[in-house]
């Protein structure tokens, strides 16, 4: 595979400059009391990135923002298309009504229809698809034949440094970490976040979580490069990409130490708890960091200090609700 560019400190700080007030600098909240450490152990230190109150939602919108930033102000008045479940395609929609364009995003039939409502809500053109494998090709024919330009939910340059931008606050906002655990869908956010640790805390163990029911990741790394899979099966939909791409996989190789993967039972579980222990309702993948740290990953730390980004939530009550009480 060629060479990728990786983002300096410096790139990712002058990223974070351009976004501006654009982009919410988000809290981090420390888990502390009894029930943190009967769940993960006494001596065990959770830090909770809380980008579930980013603008949109959801990490989704520093990359997206970014990725429309660098384009042309001729490429910008075409407009953008995007392919998602829901969190991209909000955010692409967000980002595109502060930038007084218009944004025509591809969304399976499947998708939440809290979060079809919520693109339509910032003036977003709807186009269904089938599955999220039929998405791609729909929205590449709309790019082509529209020259709008294709923002994509988790590859490239500009997605990577958007997602950065959230691991050097992170980085930022908790020092000596001892771990970092990262939902992974298709890889942006993990790329992103991985790489501005990996510079701002390099003794920092950085792990990726995957849903076992879209593990394409965990398939790539096996292969060492980027693989697809045949079948999307998991409640976690926003991380249900069909495969790895170059940059975002490159970037997840070269700085993730461990790859895990958790059951639905654990995402509801984890998302369970969430909401008894933390008031918080949050989406499955939201919860993939607390499902790992509750199973796969408990053991390996415990006692330590460890980071848990939660990536976003979009997702109405009866769904939510739907998922906790079977």
């Amino acid at each position: 595979m060629t060479e990728i560019k990786v983002p300096n400190l410096n790139e990712i700080r002058e990223a974070r400059e351009l976004l501006g007030d654009k982009i919410l600098h988000t809290p981090v909240w420390e888990w502390k009391g009894q029930e943190k450490d009967n769940l993960f152990g006494e001596g065990t230190e959770l830090f909770i990135k809380l980008e579930t109150l980013q603008y949109g939602g959801c990490f989704k919108l520093r990359g997206a923002l970014l990725n429309m930033m660098a384009l042309k102000p001729e490429e910008l008045k075409k407009g953008v298309t995007a392919i998602s479940a829901g969190n991209h395609a909000i955010a692409v929609a967000y980002a595109a009504k502060l930038l007084g364009i218009h944004a025509k995003v591809v969304i399976p039939k499947t998708a939440n229809p809290f979060r079809v409502q919520r693109c339509q809500s910032y003036g977003a053109e709807i186009i269904y698809c089938d599955t999220v494998m039929d998405g791609f090709e729909r929205v590449h024919e709309i790019a082509k034949s529209e020259s709008r330009a294709f923002i994509h939910p988790f590859e490239g340059y500009q997605t990577a440094l958007g997602t950065a931008t959230l691991g050097l606050e992170f980085a930022d906002q908790i020092e000596k970490l001892d771990a970092v655990v990262i939902a992974i869908g298709g890889g942006g956010l993990c790329a992103g976040v991985s790489n501005a640790f990996r510079q701002a805390q390099p003794s920092c163990k950085i792990y990726g979580v995957e849903p076992e029911g879209a593990d394409s990741m965990n398939k790539s790394f096996i292969a060492n490069r980027p693989m697809a899979i045949n079948k999307i099966q998991t409640i976690a939909d926003s991380l249900g990409a069909p495969k790895a791409e170059p940059y975002s996989f490159q970037l997840c190789k070269k700085n993730v130490e461990k790859l895990v993967t958790v059951s639905d039972q654990e995402l509801i579980l984890a998302m369970k708890i969430i909401a008894e222990e933390l008031k918080m309702m949050v989406e499955p993948a939201c919860a993939a960091g607390i499902a790992a740290c509750l199973n796969p990953l408990k053991d390996e730390l415990y006692g330590k200090r460890v980071g848990i980004v939660f990536c976003g939530s979009n997702m109405d009550i009866n769904t939510f609700c739907g998922y906790v009480n079977n």
